[in-house]
């Protein structure tokens, strides 16, 4: 705000003066069109895509799969972010989610806490103090390292039932995923999470129940909606929520944020699984329904003109390679392992403040970046 009033300023006395000067100054010209632009070039809105273990080559192999086409190819704005943990060069996604959530470089198996277990304000926490609404979509459990990592803080991504009873008091306006044991059949105490989550005045149903298309959008309530009992299918093997679910959410914060803006994070965690198991069949089907969440998301934004779509992924899974006997119709792909690699990972962005994600950057630094843009500054 001081810059565009400094600017305006220098542009009225350059105006003042306009019997010995013919026009403004060149100086005064940028410094106010910068300043504009600072000001403008702002989101109300961001939806964060992360496809876990979606290094370069899974992004290929579902291409030249998908008729050598990617909804990726409308975002004109590319970085690349290295991945690794506080303690070891390969990440988990539960310390490079966390990365992401709380912008602080932790050890692997870390949810929402640094190095030395301590819990670091997310990104989600700080919107809700903006009077953001916030939403969650993983075609994993929700309470899996990555979505776990924006609502919860935990020493393990494994205390699943203590993971979603942060959930409960997280105040995450609509969440969708897989996982409803640990809320209401729990080993480690006697609590039905789903009777809590009524009893705050949520919309909360799961699989069994109803399917996600059955809804229709009542933002007086928060929204929770379990789509498994424990991991949810392949898509291959059924699993067909993620598409509509994600359509659902961005409709439901739409109406919900007429004011405030809104902050979704949508998780393609399968394309990791598949990676880990090392079918390149399996990574291929998750990227191509990905692919049509992130083109969702493309459309949303374009018409929006005023939400910020980025889309990257923790990590690379299986040191996933295409061979020399590759063809466009039928791809040779090769491991060099079960686990996560090291490589750095590509990152893309369209919309209000795209340009921030270009170049080389640490994963903390897309949480910097995303908390500069909406967060930190005023948003018109």
């Amino acid at each position: 705000m001081n810059k565009i009033l400094l600017a305006l300023i220098a542009l009225s006395l350059t105006y003042s003066s306009c019997k010995t000067v013919d026009k403004p100054s060149v100086v005064n010209s940028e410094v106010l069109s910068s300043a504009l632009k600072e000001k403008t070039n702002k989101p109300k809105n961001v939806i964060f895509l992360i496809g876990d273990g979606m290094g370069l080559a899974q992004i290929t192999a579902g291409m030249y799969s998908n008729g050598n086409k990617t909804s990726l190819e409308n975002f004109k704005v590319l970085g690349l972010h290295k991945s690794h943990a506080s303690n070891k060069l390969v990440t988990d996604s539960a310390a490079a989610a966390t990365s992401f959530a709380c912008g602080v470089k932790t050890y692997n198996g870390a949810i929402g806490v640094d190095k030395d277990t301590l819990p670091v304000k997310s990104i989600f926490e700080f919107a809700k103090e903006k009077n953001f609404n916030t939403g969650l979509v993983a075609s994993s459990t929700i309470v899996h390292a990555t979505p776990a990592s924006f609502f919860s803080h935990n020493k393990y991504r494994k205390n699943y039932e203590e993971i979603a009873a942060d959930l409960v008091d997280a105040d995450v306006d609509v969440f969708i995923g897989g996982g409803k044991k640990y809320f209401d059949r729990r080993d480690f105490d006697d609590r039905n999470l789903l009777e809590e989550f009524a009893a705050k005045d949520y919309n909360i149903s799961h699989f069994a129940e109803k399917d996600i298309t059955d809804f229709t959008i009542d933002v007086s309530k928060n929204f929770g909606y379990l789509t498994s009992d424990t991991d949810p299918l392949q898509v291959s093997q059924g699993r067909d929520y993620m598409i509509p679910a994600s359509k659902f959410a961005m409709d439901y914060l739409t109406q919900k944020s007429t004011e405030d803006g809104f902050m979704l994070m949508i998780e393609g965690s399968q394309i990791d699984w598949g990676g880990h198991a090392n079918i390149s069949d399996y990574i291929v089907s998750e990227f191509i329904e990905f692919d049509e969440i992130i083109q969702l998301a493309y459309d949303y934004a374009k018409a929006d003109g005023n939400t910020l779509v980025v889309v990257t992924a923790d990590h690379e899974t299986g040191g996933y390679a295409i061979q020399q006997e590759s063809t466009m119709d039928s791809l040779v792909t090769a491991f060099t392992s079960t686990y996560h690699t090291a490589v750095m990972i590509p990152v893309f962005a369209y919309g209000p403040g795209a340009e921030e994600f270009a170049g080389i950057m640490e994963n903390t630094d897309i949480f910097h970046k995303m908390k500069k843009l909406i967060i930190d500054t005023e948003i018109d």
